[in-house]
């Protein structure tokens, strides 16, 4: 995977020793949050094929065959925008230039989301590493107890989850991905559960989404 796995995997650290919050760099500007088909992106000197959850930066230029989609969301200002192939565009700071081909489909996410999805990456390695003992996660084998604020915050990404899943497609998980993070924030092992089902049964055939639900599962055998 080259370049691009390094991309996914970059933030394991901070996300380890400081928490989703603070796990992605500064200059990461986005993320890949859906891909079809065989996508290249070139970052300075290096070509590499995109990776599905990656982090992109500034300056990173794609190139979407016929017959493939991509789709970038941007952390500030929440734009998503969808590429149907063929075309070439260079991601920016809040939206991207294309090249070539038709402009891409906008929509822009609710405030707070893009954030949350930006953990993907993490939480996926955190996944795999609190499966294999790797790293100790907080609370791991017990349900959070939670004061009235934290209730309210989960009340509200549940209510901003339906509103993403009304308007998103049926193979897209990124309203799964939401939620699961906030639910991961607060340890809800059991509530996280029917969403990485939902997610496997959307995309069965996605590793990530199998990392995540065995480790749900670890997590809450015998609770």
């Amino acid at each position: 995977m080259g370049n691009g796995f390094s991309r996914i995997a970059r933030g394991i650290a901070a996300a380890v020793l400081i928490g989703p919050a603070g796990a992605f760099a500064a200059n990461d500007v986005g993320l890949i949050n859906h891909l079809s088909g065989d996508v290249g992106y070139t970052s300075g000197s290096t070509n590499a094929r995109a990776q599905a959850f990656m982090k992109v930066r500034e300056g990173d230029r794609f190139s979407v065959p016929a017959g493939a989609q991509v789709r970038l969301v941007y952390f500030q200002g929440g734009r998503q925008e969808t590429y149907q192939g063929p075309a070439t565009f260079t991601a920016g700071t809040q939206a991207s230039s294309v090249h070539s081909g038709a402009q891409p489909q906008v929509t822009t996410l609710p405030a707070g989301v893009p954030q949350k999805i930006s953990q993907t990456p993490e939480l996926v390695q955190i996944a795999k590493l609190g499966r294999s003992g790797g790293v100790a996660v907080r609370g791991a084998g017990r349900e959070q107890r939670l004061t009235p604020q934290q209730q309210a915050e989960v009340r509200q990404a549940k209510d901003t989850y339906q509103q993403l899943r009304a308007a998103a497609a049926q193979d897209d998980i990124t309203p799964e991905l939401y939620l699961y993070s906030v639910l991961q924030d607060h340890l809800l092992y059991q509530d996280m559960k029917p969403v990485v089902e939902e997610m496997a049964r959307r995309q069965p055939a996605n590793p990530d989404v199998a990392e995540l639900r065995a480790y749900v599962k670890a997590k809450t055998e015998g609770q």
